[in-house]
């Protein structure tokens, strides 16, 4: 099984991190760094494959609130109070809250939607995300290789296991499957 999967990782590692820094990607950032770590993945391409989904991400975000950002925020009318102090932030100090955006919890996918709302220049914006990216990327990826040295060994020890929690895990689907049709046939033997 390990082997496998360090195949897997070398083979499709660094398509996976832009795929997943797209929408969502401390998690991908760091398990590129623990990759790193173990050989599998070269630091460089990590940290340029997490920097380009990240942009991609936060661009198109960007242009969803440039374009129908006004319609999206509306929907969200019991964070307005939150939504009009982020406008004054951007507006307070735009370059450090773009370049920020992406490390403040919560706001990865709402945070750009807003600042297109702002209608800050499109290039300033691309800039500053790239900026933002590039700090984000480097810095999470840093962390997930470091960490390496503590989190690896109980990751070893869990793939050891991991053929029993895989048999266990579909035990536990098949019975609670047979368990429905069970209740189900006999709901429907009864009526």
């Amino acid at each position: 099984m390990h082997l496998y999967l360090n195949g897997l990782i070398s083979h499709y590692g660094y398509l996976s991190l832009l795929i997943g820094c797209i929408t969502e990607g401390e998690t991908f950032l760091l398990l590129g760094g623990l990759a790193v770590h173990e050989g599998l993945l070269r630091f460089k391409g990590v940290v340029l494959a997490a920097m380009i989904g990240g942009i991609i991400g936060d661009q198109l975000l960007f242009w969803l609130g440039y374009r129908f950002g006004t319609c999206i925020l509306r929907r969200f009318s019991k964070y307005h109070h939150t939504i009009t102090k982020v406008n004054g932030l951007i507006r307070k100090w735009p370059s450090l809250f773009i370049i920020g955006v992406r490390f403040m919890y919560g706001f990865r996918i709402l945070g750009p939607i807003i600042i297109g709302t702002s209608r800050l220049k499109p290039l300033r914006f691309f800039i500053l995300n790239v900026i933002g990216a590039a700090l984000w990327s480097l810095i999470f990826v840093t962390l997930g290789y470091f960490s390496g040295e503590l989190i690896l060994p109980y990751l070893y020890k869990l793939d050891k296991h991991f053929n029993y929690f895989l048999w266990l895990g579909i035990g536990i689907i098949i019975f609670l499957i047979i368990r429905y049709i069970i209740r189900y046939c006999n709901h429907h033997y009864n009526r």
